[in-house]
């Protein structure tokens, strides 16, 4: 994919051209699925996410976005790290109240196996809150995170996603994994 037409068809999205959607969804699919599998890789055998409903509901999120200025194919890819962390807490959140019992009557389970761990859903909503706090006093870190954990960019793909160099995604990067123990030990 040529990071030069996915930018002419951000901009010409961006002015209004819906038609330019219909050619940017090819050169962009194969990508985002890509982004989607690297993030599932990491998630427990079974997850009911699969990449394809990934990268759709991601989608669906983007293609509602008609404010963005869109800048490049980099920026476009950082957006859509953003959309899929929202995605995957959206659905830990659903998960988590299913397995509180959303409301109906509790039943004792027999076998003891009820899908993914209630600890699971509660380190994608801890680690969520954790970013939520990054945001609030260093944005760029917030993105980082967003781009190496929820889409598993490369530290180049971040670095251009961000337009930031490369040594500074690196540094960055070590310093917020150390970071991201910190807060999340703190919270157990």
């Amino acid at each position: 994919m040529t990071d030069k037409r996915v930018t002419e068809l951000l901009l010409a999205l961006q002015d209004g051209n819906r038609a330019a959607l219909d050619d940017l969804v090819p050169l962009i699919y194969d990508e985002l699925r890509v982004i989607a599998r690297r993030k599932l890789r990491g998630e427990r055998a079974g997850h009911t996410l699969t990449t394809t409903a990934l990268v759709h509901e991601a989608y669906l999120k983007l293609v509602r976005l008609d404010q963005i200025q869109w800048q490049s194919r980099a920026h476009f890819l950082s957006i859509a790290a953003r959309a899929m962390r929202h995605v995957l807490v959206n659905h830990a959140l659903r998960r988590k109240r299913g397995k509180r019992g959303g409301g109906a009557a509790h039943l004792p389970l027999k076998d003891g196996s009820a899908g993914l761990p209630v600890a699971e859903l509660d380190r994608i909503l801890e680690l969520d809150a954790a970013l939520e706090r990054l945001a609030g006093f260093n944005p760029r870190h917030a993105r980082i995170v967003e781009c190496r954990f929820f889409a598993g960019m490369t530290i180049e793909e971040t670095a251009a996603a961000l337009d930031i160099s490369p040594a500074t995604a690196k540094r960055d990067w070590t310093l917020l994994r150390a970071w991201l123990v910190r807060e999340l030990d703190e919270g157990r």
